[in-house]
């Protein structure tokens, strides 16, 4: 355990990729195999569940630390991290540390799973026990992993990187191994890293492809008939899976979604055996993709009801093909792929799957009008792919990009402020904003990225100076700071009092040249709603 604490604690102290690539690979070369497969898990989203929640162990530690609640929060609000200041409120007390921890992180995991469906004051018990044994860094990772927060700055890449170079594999390979839904109490190490496990291991997906965003213009790509021109949907990226008679729909995240969608389950008894597809789930209806939020209901339910079904139906838009009559076939080149999936598309016909359309074009002039059109077919903008191109894994430069469309924007006034966390925990870095509604101001959405360094600085001294009340870590201050607020999507709210919700807001710039006086109004983004916003009420019930 003391170990892999050292590793979380210099990875959260380090900034290069290349340190944290050495550190996971010294971990792999000096640790025990148990200790590996937990470290690829943890750092893979596979976690285990929450034993206590946060409110249980404020409580404890206020018991054990003989603090009031008061101070607990103050201490709180300064860190910025609810483990983390735990941890420092028990390495003060004095009758802590009394022995020093001798279990190992498999055993700590393993105890963790044994104490899931146990009596409170047994967890209690166990989780005292560990904070008496456990020094500082490693307390801190024992209580996100007991409520069930564990996560630190290094991509799911980098650990794929560490681990081939430290099997002299090919990362790619390594990508695919680790893929899929295994389990870390039922596998080891060995059993995880061997080749015969992805051939056995029927719902096994595919690491996913990844574009970035288009970085310089357009005619640096070169000449436009090496390239493939799409639609950026806006749904949930997935790959659709049938091997041995049955059906996998996996999400991006690797969750099995299958059972969500039965418009797209239905394809079993029409997709040929030994086949996997990218693409995206969408909300599609009269030809066209509907808004986002009616997928989000099918996630958060346990089932769906038929009036979701009537509402918005599903369906998948294919764009490549992965694995054809269970043969591998991600080397091919992209043209190749794509004849092969609009024949198996066009063989099929199925109303829920849907080939993902190519956008003709002859010169890269013609984009920028065409660009245009992407709101209206409720797509995000373009897919750029270069014909010759094989299916890799993860986010690679130089053969998928992205041009998004310009976000929809607003000029609104901060009208609350709180602290941030982690780093930023003794800053204002989260803002809510409003927009004008007659003499009344509005809030609308809430925004914590857009902001250099320096003008966070600026604009939390300002904020300090300029509060008018305090309800928690959350201040409210003089409505005079303007801000141009950028976002994907709107659509109505029964839950917000201005009636509209926004996708992804964030700060395009600070407005210093404007007052509160020019703001937009409340009619603004009602007229943005009646022009792109096709998001059902939220709260719509059943019927």
């Amino acid at each position: 355990m003391f170990q892999f604490a050292r590793l979380i604690t210099t990875l959260s102290n380090t900034t290069k990729t290349h340190d944290k690539r050495d550190l996971l690979l010294d971990y792999f070369r000096t640790s025990e195999g148990a200790d590996k497969l937990w470290l690829i898990a943890l750092f893979t989203g596979r976690r285990p569940k929450r034993l206590v929640n946060s409110s249980l162990m404020k409580q404890w530690c206020m018991e054990e630390t003989n603090i009031p609640p008061w101070l607990f929060d103050e201490s709180y609000h300064m860190v910025g991290d609810l483990s983390e200041s735990i941890a420092l409120l028990l390495e003060n007390s004095k009758e802590l540390l009394i022995q020093e921890s001798d279990e190992s992180l498999p055993d700590l995991m393993n105890a963790i799973r044994r104490l899931q469906k146990a009596p409170e004051e047994q967890r209690k018990q166990f989780i005292l026990e560990q904070w008496h044994k456990l020094p500082e860094d490693a307390c801190i990772v024992f209580n996100k992993l007991i409520m069930g927060g564990f996560r630190i700055g290094v991509s799911q890449a980098l650990v794929f990187q560490a681990l081939a170079i430290y099997l002299d594999q090919d990362i790619q390979r390594i990508a695919h191994l680790l893929s899929g839904s295994w389990d870390p109490y039922l596998i080891s190490f060995q059993e995880l890293i061997h080749a015969d496990r992805a051939s056995t291991d029927l719902s096994k997906p595919y690491p996913f492809y990844l574009a970035y965003p288009l970085e310089s213009k357009i005619e640096s790509l070169g000449s436009p008939q090496e390239w493939q021109l799409e639609w950026k949907w806006d749904g949930i990226r997935g790959q659709l899976i049938r091997r041995g008679g049955t059906m996998y729909l996996w999400s991006r995240g690797e969750e099995l979604i299958t059972d969500k969608f039965p418009e797209i389950e239905s394809l079993l008894h029409l997709l040929p055996d030994g086949i996997a597809l990218d693409g995206e789930v969408l909300a599609f209806r009269d030809g066209l993709p509907i808004s986002f939020q009616y997928l989000q209901t099918r996630i958060t339910r346990k089932t769906v009801s038929k009036k979701q079904l009537l509402e918005a139906p599903t369906v998948f838009m294919a764009y490549d093909i992965l694995e054809y009559e269970g043969m591998d076939i991600r080397s091919w080149p992209l043209e190749q792929r794509r004849a092969l999936i609009q024949r198996l598309v066009t063989s099929i016909n199925a109303p829920s799957l849907i080939l993902s359309p190519r956008i003709p074009f002859t010169d890269w002039n013609e984009l920028p009008d065409v660009l245009n059109q992407a709101r209206e077919r409720n797509c995000e903008g373009f897919m750029i792919k270069r014909k010759s191109a094989p299916y890799q894994a993860g986010r690679r430069r130089g053969d998928w990009w992205k041009w998004k469309i310009d976000p929809l924007s607003v000029d609104a006034v901060m009208i609350y402020a709180q602290k941030g966390s982690g780093k930023r925990s003794g800053l204002y870095t989260d803002y809510t904003f409003a927009v004008r509604d007659g003499a009344s101001l509005v809030p609308f959405a809430k925004a914590y990225s857009g902001l250099t360094d320096s003008e966070i600085a600026v604009l939390d001294r300002w904020i300090k100076a300029n509060s008018k009340e305090q309800f928690g870590p959350v201040r409210t201050v003089k409505a005079a700071q303007v801000f141009e607020i950028g976002f994907e999507g709107i659509g109505r709210s029964a839950r917000h009092k201005s009636g509209v919700a926004v996708r992804f807001p964030r700060i395009l710039k600070w407005r210093t040249d404007k007052t509160v006086d020019e703001i937009n109004t409340l009619k603004d983004l009602q007229d943005l709603l009646n022009l792109f916003g096709k998001m059902p009420p939220a709260s719509a019930p059943d019927k």
